[in-house]
């Protein structure tokens, strides 16, 4: 991690970063950093002490960063810095946009929890069980293009990802997740490491079993992912056979799902993290599965990473306490449904977030502080209407479509916030792209 811990610093930049450190959050920095540096009679600065350790100039340089700007010169570095953030937080959630190195990163973290063993077969110990496109990789299919008949996915059977299948009973503790999603069935060859699938299907002579089917993209997606939820449920479990996870690293585990399936997804990836004693890092570019769960999960860092210019420099920016980027974004998702009519009430608790989040940088106790009052007999039931469909598991994980007279409200408020908060009304344009506005 490239050094940003000062040499110098003047009395006015110490009072300031005194201050900084009496804050509860970094209180328990504040001695290892007064600690080290010392005010010479005569000197008007205070000055870094000579012969610091490597390990405590590399734990200040962490200080600086997580109590400043989060400035690094490579995705390696905050692959470090995560590692060390990590001791102190459970759950690490990332947003950033497609493109930004969201994968490289996941990829830079896993190896450097890795130790070689032996140079000649290239055996490695490893500390973190990931997920993003490369365990997509590790599937593959045989589509039988000869015969067309006997289609199966191809498991890597060299992957530790894939550590006593049989042993553990995969089948039965993937189906668990599984059938929540998708209304396909599928059996695994433990001995030949291949997956088939089958389907039932309703014809008039009653349910007929088609075999070896090719499931969708989509399908294979959430199968993958319903296979990582499995296996993290066996290292909530301590199930022996993953003792060797300290970390869990999640990129990206959305594809072709509507929003409704998003919200279970992060609905029961949260409940997993809730129960495990694992450190988790999730990293996503899709607005509601990140608000589902940064609501879903106990005081989580927020964090959002942008590139600082064209070269390989990049920002981390908390966003745990202010309405920030995803906030805009998800008001651009809440308009188009909006604007569209399909309106179901897990969206009134996207707004109730935003609103919460909004009116906590401006000093308020209750969202509906920032409601507009105005001369409206319905104005006193806006907070009540977002108070009694934001409430409750069942308004995220059971999706109702609202009634005619709830959408109007939900218009209405939503309408009355992007007007008195004086968003720029081209961000709500269709053409208009995130990243235009990153």
């Amino acid at each position: 991690m490239s050094n940003r811990v000062p040499e110098r610093i003047s009395k006015d930049e110490y009072r300031k970063l005194n201050k900084t450190l009496d804050r509860e959050a970094f209180a328990h920095y504040k001695s290892r950093v007064t600690g080290s540096y010392k005010k010479p009679k005569g000197v008007d600065e205070y000055l870094l002490k000579d012969g610091l350790s490597e390990e405590m100039l590399a734990r200040l340089n962490f200080i600086f960063k997580r109590i400043g700007e989060k400035q690094f010169d490579s995705l390696e570095e905050i692959a470090e810095y995560f590692r060390m953030l990590l001791e102190e937080k459970k759950y690490i959630l990332l947003f950033a946009y497609n493109g930004t190195g969201k994968t490289r990163l996941s990829a830079e973290f896993k190896t450097l929890g890795q130790t070689l063993l032996n140079e000649e077969t290239g055996e490695k110990t490893a500390d973190t069980l990931y997920y993003n496109a490369f365990t997509e990789d590790l599937f593959s299919w045989n589509n039988d293009l000869k015969n067309d008949t006997e289609r199966f996915l191809r498991i890597n059977s060299e992957s530790r990802f894939f550590v006593g299948l049989k042993e553990l009973e995969m089948d039965s503790r993937i189906r668990r997740f599984l059938h929540r999603y998708a209304d396909f069935d599928f059996n695994i060859d433990y001995d030949k490491y291949e997956i088939r699938f089958h389907r039932d299907i309703r014809t008039s002579g009653g349910l007929q079993r088609i075999d070896n089917i090719k499931v969708s993209r989509g399908e294979e997606n959430i199968f993958i992912w319903c296979f990582f939820l499995a296996i993290v449920q066996l290292v909530t479990d301590k199930d022996i056979a993953y003792s060797w996870v300290k970390y869990i690293y999640i990129d990206d585990p959305i594809s072709s799902l509507d929003d409704n399936h998003v919200i279970a997804v992060a609905g029961d990836l949260a409940k997993l993290m809730k129960d495990s004693d694992v450190r988790v890092v999730v990293s996503s570019h899709h607005t509601l599965f990140y608000n589902v769960l940064c609501n879903e999960t106990k005081k989580p860092e927020q964090l959002f990473l942008q590139r600082a210019g064209k070269d390989e420099t990049y920002i981390l920016k908390d966003t745990g306490e202010t309405p920030y980027f995803y906030h805009v974004a998800l008001l651009k998702e809440l308009k188009k449904a909006a604007d569209a009519g399909e309106l179901y009430t897990y969206h009134f608790n996207i707004l109730r977030g935003i609103l919460e989040k909004t009116a906590s940088f401006h000093g308020y106790r209750n969202f509906s502080a920032c409601l507009r009052k105005e001369n409206d007999e319905n104005s006193p039931v806006y907070a009540r209407i977002v108070n009694l469909l934001s409430h409750g598991d069942y308004s995220i994980f059971e999706p109702r479509e609202m009634v005619e007279e709830n959408k109007e409200y939900f218009r209405t408020i939503l309408n009355n916030f992007i007007e008195d908060y004086r968003f720029n009304p081209d961000l709500f344009q269709p053409e208009q792209t995130q990243e235009e506005h990153g």
